[in-house]
């Protein structure tokens, strides 16, 4: 495991810990601009997962920091592009579909990412020297990798399962299922667990034609391009990048 990885792993924990101490108690909501929910879980992941990375010396785009100017940002072959709890909305809901999401990203490529889920203890990551992506329940013992699950995704199934939202599935995502001509089923998770559920083969296809930004998006993106999956930008049929002037993502699907 390299150094990097230990490290980002160690951030996502700690900061799953910050989120479940708020999560026990009877915490306030706050909203942003867009009227996203903002909690002290929130802030308080982030400040920890600041603590780890900021050492590291490879700059940190994170939802909850103030962003860098792209005039800066556009300079840098690394970095690092955090969510420190994605599905906030989730969190609020005390549904237990929330995470920590850490991605090491290099030349606008996700090569490396670490997906946390405090409620359940699951920690998803891949290593950037191997094209891999492993499982783990992470417990109150010493946490042993080599116990870890090598993810593998299931390409065919019958019917194809595609992770979307039972109730609230857009016309683009209905034209996309139809398109495929064949039986479906739609399999619901919040947050990066999308991501999750295709790597380690529960889903075949997760089409996103919904807003989202980088920090949602970019630890998923490397666990899954470890395995062999591709998540191609529905603009340019290209790969996702990351980094961008606008941080906002286009479109997106994932598959094999």
């Amino acid at each position: 495991m390299s150094e990097l990885l230990q490290i980002a792993i160690e951030a996502a924990l700690a900061g799953g810990r910050e989120i479940m101490s708020i999560y026990a108690t009877d915490f306030e909501v706050d909203y942003k601009g867009d009227d996203s929910p903002l909690t002290q879980a929130d802030e308080n992941a982030n400040a920890v997962i600041n603590q780890f990375l900021i050492p590291t010396g490879i700059p940190i785009i994170s939802e909850e920091n103030k962003q860098t100017d792209y005039r800066v940002r556009k300079n840098w072959n690394r970095c690092w592009i955090v969510d420190p709890l994605d599905g906030t909305k989730e969190f609020v809901k005390r549904n237990g579909e929330f995470t920590v999401n850490i991605a090491l990203v290099e030349d606008g490529n996700p090569i490396m990412g670490v997906i946390y889920v405090p409620v359940s203890g699951e920690l998803y990551y891949n290593d950037s020297k191997a094209d891999e992506a492993y499982k783990l329940i992470v417990g109150e013992e010493v946490m042993d990798l080599d116990k870890a699950t090598l993810m593998v995704p299931k390409p065919k199934a019958n019917p194809i399962k595609i992770v979307g939202s039972r109730s609230h599935l857009n016309d683009a995502t209905k034209d996309f299922m139809n398109s495929l001509d064949v039986p479906t089923e739609i399999v619901s998770k919040g947050s990066s667990l999308k991501f999750c559920l295709v790597a380690e083969g529960e889903a075949q296809v997760y089409p996103r034609f919904a807003p989202t930004m980088e920090w949602d998006t970019a630890a998923g993106q490397a666990i899954c391009q470890a395995v062999g999956l591709q998540v191609i930008n529905q603009d340019t049929g290209k790969r996702l990048e990351y980094n961008k002037e606008n941080l906002l993502n286009p479109y997106f699907l994932v598959k094999a």
